[in-house]
């Protein structure tokens, strides 16, 4: 995963535009840790997190794991769509990452962070990066149920 390597302090940071850190697709598992290091900075008073987890019901069936498969241009258009939301959220610094692969109950399917000055800009723009992401990109789930069955969920 990516890192910006950009400096901001103090009112600079308030002021400027937001920043994407890091906006991708991973086959790998996300590090919750790692994201929120990568947005926190001596400027940011607060750091708010989300994480996408992978649940065992979905509709009254019982979830076994989801297979999660994406476009190639998946990874561009999460890029494309955090700055889009850095834009409408001066002073943020966001992390995104969304699982591609088969995932276990448990596992993380997506894990956002926004840091910001303030505790309210902060939570603002992790929701926006969320609902952004989740209505934007071309990645579709394959669920797989207790009972045997299985069924496709698009995302975009």
């Amino acid at each position: 995963m990516g890192t910006e390597t950009g400096t901001e302090t103090g009112a600079a940071a308030e002021a400027g535009p937001g920043v994407v850190v890091f906006a991708g697709i991973s086959a790998d598992p996300i590090d919750t840790a790692a994201a929120w290091a990568a947005v926190e900075t001596a400027a940011t008073g607060a750091v708010v997190t989300f994480g996408g987890i992978v649940r065992d019901h979905d509709g009254g069936r019982g979830v076994t794991r989801l297979g999660y498969s994406a476009h190639p241009s998946a990874g561009r258009r999460m890029g494309e769509l955090a700055a889009e939301v850095a834009a409408r959220h001066p002073g943020t610094r966001l992390w995104a990452a969304h699982r591609i692969g088969e995932l276990a109950v448990g596992d993380h399917a997506l894990v956002a962070a926004a840091a910001s000055a303030h505790r309210g800009e902060a939570f603002e723009a992790c929701r926006d990066l969320v609902e952004a992401i989740k209505h934007g990109i071309p990645v579709w789930k394959e669920q797989h149920f207790s009972d045997g069955g299985s069924e496709w969920v698009g995302s975009a």
